[in-house]
């Protein structure tokens, strides 16, 4: 990295920021890469601990590092950016971006709606639905956590093995002959549980993107998702046309 303008008008801390941005977007500095310590930078640059500390800061809350206590600061993995221009699937869209997609089946049940999950799904209190647990996966990294609700009525026989097996949209299709008409998903920034923080090996103080996604056959919702997702590296985009 170039050394600090100090004629220029751009605050120091902010021209380091630029500094390590470029290194990481230019892959001069790779994914889990430890960065130079705060005292370090503060000698090759002649820089002050303060402003070190507000570009780590600024870095930070954006996505580009992350830091392990005793052990440094690392640069973040990419985010995933999702497109919210048409239906879509995690197993797709990870496909799409060069990355593996996996999935572990945490849990897998039967069970009898109660009065919110019968609203949820448009139908009578007491209808038994499969609820299932994922843990979504990118390159073998955590980056999702969801619980999905489908009728037993119109997915018959469905077991953990396939889900284990095959994306889950790939057995509705397959084996059920499900027409998706369309999709609605809800999305909102929440404080993350100590479920999700588990699960999904981050701290509590990192704020996670819950989704609720409604998917329909016509007139009937078939699907119930509720997802919590990384918020440091999940990005979910809409281009808006005129």
């Amino acid at each position: 990295m170039k050394g600090i303008d100090k004629a220029s008008k751009l605050p120091f801390y902010y021209q380091l920021m630029e500094q390590i941005i470029d290194a990481i977007e230019s892959h001069k500095l790779e994914v889990d890469e430890r960065l130079p310590s705060e005292r370090e930078l503060c000698n090759n640059y002649g820089l002050s601990r303060s402003t070190v500390r507000q570009a780590f800061l600024e870095l930070e809350q954006q996505g580009y590092i992350y830091k392990i206590h005793g052990k440094g600061t690392f640069v973040s993995p990419k985010k995933l950016n999702q497109e919210l221009l048409k239906f879509y699937s995690f197993t797709s869209e990870m496909k799409k971006m060069g990355k593996v997609p996996s999935s572990k089946v945490l849990s897998f049940e039967e069970l009898a709606c109660d009065r919110c999950l019968a609203q949820k799904l448009s139908t009578e209190e007491g209808t038994r639905v499969y609820c299932f647990q994922r843990l979504r996966l990118a390159d073998d990294k955590p980056v999702m956590i969801e619980i999905s609700y489908v009728p037993v009525a119109r997915f018959a026989g469905l077991t953990r093995e396939m889900l284990e097996q095959n994306a889950m949209y790939d057995i509705f299709s397959h084996k059920y002959g499900v027409e998706f008409t369309f999709a609605e998903e809800n999305f909102q920034a929440v404080m993350t549980d100590d479920h999700t923080a588990k699960f999904l090996n981050i701290k509590k103080s990192l704020p996670s993107l819950k989704i609720e996604r409604f998917t329909f056959e016509r007139d009937s919702v078939i699907e119930y998702t509720v997802s919590m997702a990384r918020g440091d590296q999940m990005i979910y985009s809409v281009r808006l046309n005129k």
